[in-house]
């Protein structure tokens, strides 16, 4: 009996996702699609499995995925993307997934595409957060605000609450239990970061967020100290490349520091836990899109708490998709060509100064 019945049952099970994945998370149906369509350029691997009990039927396994392609040697240079850490942020996470459909574009015809993944390797983690996501929450399915998760306190925290509390998962900013491990989604992207950059020699990282400002920022650790991070010349070289390559570009580069300090930043954590391997270089950074812009342009989106993250009119949202394609390239190539820009010995000194002379110098004057 059981027999006969089992393929009636996974028949439902996958009416139930597909239904699910329609109503409240096309972006996961999306991912499995252009997943398949990849085929065998991907390797692909579930980091974590996620439950959210609020789903029909007891509550429904989500899975977290990594997407990975390029070289497979140890040594070789990684760029690492990520989005939806913040599930009402669904505007990151759409953005992976249109840089990835782009990729699986050209990887049938662009030679130089191609070269460059002979070289390097690109993983994507477009869909951290599945639950926060599906539910319209900043927060995961247990209340925790993943990017105030880590174990990491910050000196001279602020402002209060949005620095990260413990008080309760009902309010905003919730780190987690003290003494609790990281939730599931924040433990799977650290281990995924960490066996990354164990070898490689270069690695730089980009989290996709939205939701501060009138302006595209893109930040770096550290978002707990009024320091600056150990590897500011390499990231100051990488700037300035950006900039003369592109000197009309829109964004604002910037230490996390500038505007507020937080306790468990994710990528303040993996950084630190970086410094320890002598001779790599890890960069982690956080674009940060102005979605103030979308709702100065479009007023009745304050009415939404879904349209104070994320571009509700579907022009500006494919305006929004296009707009960062160009960051997107530079740092595959920049990932690809580090050790022709990567500043050695008095270079880097040099660069170093500047980077205080930018981003020290203008906090103080602040």
């Amino acid at each position: 009996m059981d027999t006969l019945t089992q393929p009636d049952t996974l028949d439902r099970e996958q009416t139930l996702r597909q239904q699910y994945y329609r109503d409240r998370l096309p972006e996961m149906r999306l991912l499995e699609k252009l997943i398949h369509k990849g085929g065998d350029a991907f390797r692909v691997e579930v980091l974590t499995e996620v439950l959210d009990g609020k789903a029909p039927e007891g509550g429904l396994v989500l899975p977290v995925y990594s997407l990975e392609l390029g070289s497979t040697a140890k040594d070789a240079p990684v760029l690492l993307l990520s989005g939806g850490v913040h599930g009402i942020e669904r505007i990151g996470t759409q953005l992976l997934l249109a840089q990835l459909g782009t990729l699986i574009s050209r990887l049938k015809w662009d030679e130089g595409l191609n070269h460059s993944l002979t070289k390097m390797r690109l993983v994507m983690v477009p869909l951290v957060n599945p639950v926060g996501m599906a539910r319209g929450l900043r927060s995961n399915g247990q209340g925790v605000d993943l990017m105030r998760n880590a174990p990491v306190d910050a000196l001279a925290p602020r402002p209060w609450l949005v620095s990260g509390h413990r008080y309760s998962r009902w309010l905003p900013w919730y780190r987690g239990r003290k003494g609790d491990p990281m939730e599931a989604e924040a433990e799977a992207l650290c281990e995924l970061v960490s066996r990354q950059i164990e070898h490689a020699p270069f690695t730089l990282a980009l989290d996709c967020h939205s939701g501060f400002g009138m302006r595209d920022r893109v930040w770096f650790p550290y978002a707990n100290d009024l320091r600056m991070m150990e590897h500011a010349a390499e990231l100051h070289a990488m700037v300035r490349l950006f900039e003369k390559a592109h000197p009309n570009h829109p964004y604002l580069f910037e230490p996390q520091f500038h505007h507020y300090r937080t306790h468990g930043d994710l990528w303040d954590y993996l950084y630190s836990e970086h410094l320890e391997r002598a001779g790599q270089v890890f960069l982690p950074l956080t674009l940060e899109m102005g979605s103030w812009l979308w709702v100065k342009k479009n007023l009745r989106q304050l009415t939404s708490y879904k349209g104070l993250f994320n571009p509700l009119v579907p022009h500006r949202q494919k305006r929004t998709l296009r707009r960062h394609h160009l960051l997107l390239e530079f740092m595959i190539n920049a990932v690809r060509s580090w050790q022709n820009w990567l500043p050695l010995e008095q270079e880097r000194q040099r660069h170093h100064r500047n980077a205080e002379r930018r981003w020290l110098e203008e906090e103080k004057q602040g």
